[in-house]
């Protein structure tokens, strides 16, 4: 079966990257030449152990942060995707408290000084998408962290960015709230078309979101396996129980503790 890696564009390469953030030894490693290729519009998780490397390298691909050495291309050109192409969402909403929703969702088009126009329209769009409807007034406080967290990948979403990095964004969310936004998740990357790198150690959650999963291994950081996720789209929450689903989520498993005991 072809998966979506064979048959769509590459738009993300990773090519032998390192990362040090002292030393020159074995053990200041974070990463250790790693290699990775994203498929345009393609939804790809990373998991591993505490340690090894998942957010560093997201923030490499990023731009956030600056590998010790190998390249990454973008869209087939050297360099990591301009800021108008990708948005960022983590843990934590970081949304600004004195600002309203609707002012925290335009906050990149005002940075980047976008058609403001446009950026309204696409802002009132998420909100509906996102089930934010009757909060555009409400300030960050005013909200649960479930919404605070919709907030987050709204702004995100604004400029529609080709490629969209998140890092166990819904890590500190209660199960039920986690499940409602992974579906929230997946309509919006079937609705957006954007590419997705998304950090979690949540293995059915990336079972649940993903095209692919890679599975990191520690001191230092490197990839150890990659999982195509065949399942059919769109997922529901009864596809937890789906035996094909079970499946994958034990590969997956073993792969994890494989690569937490490397």
């Amino acid at each position: 079966m072809k998966t979506n890696q064979d048959t769509a564009e590459p738009i993300l390469a990773v090519e032998n990257v390192s990362k040090s953030y002292s030393g020159t030894d074995e053990a200041s490693l974070v990463l250790r030449s790693v290699n990775l290729t994203v498929a345009k519009s393609e939804f790809i998780s990373i998991i591993g152990p505490s340690g090894c490397g998942k957010t560093t390298l997201m923030k490499i691909c990023a731009g956030l942060l600056s590998q010790t050495s190998g390249v990454v291309t973008f869209a087939g050109k050297a360099g990591t995707p301009p800021p108008r192409k990708m948005g960022v969402v983590f843990q934590s909403a970081a949304l600004l408290p004195w600002r309203t929703v609707m002012a925290n969702i335009l906050l990149p088009a005002t940075i980047q000084k976008a058609n403001m126009t446009k950026a309204k329209e696409r802002a009132r769009e998420l909100l509906d998408m996102l089930n934010l409807v009757g909060v555009e007034s409400k300030y960050p406080w005013e909200l649960s962290g479930g919404m605070q967290q919709r907030v987050s990948i709204a702004r995100s979403l604004v400029l529609e960015p080709e490629v969209l990095f998140m890092d166990e964004p819904f890590g500190a969310l209660d199960a039920m709230t986690r499940e409602k936004l992974n579906l929230d998740l997946q309509a919006i990357h079937a609705r957006t078309g954007a590419t997705i790198m998304f950090v979690t150690h949540n293995i059915a959650e990336a079972v649940f979101l993903s095209d692919r999963i890679v599975a990191m291994a520690a001191r230092p950081g490197r990839v150890a396996d990659v999982i195509d996720v065949t399942l059919d789209r769109p997922r529901t929450q009864d596809s937890y129980v789906d035996e094909d689903f079970r499946e994958i989520e034990t590969r997956v498993r073993n792969s994890f503790d494989r690569a937490a005991a490397s």
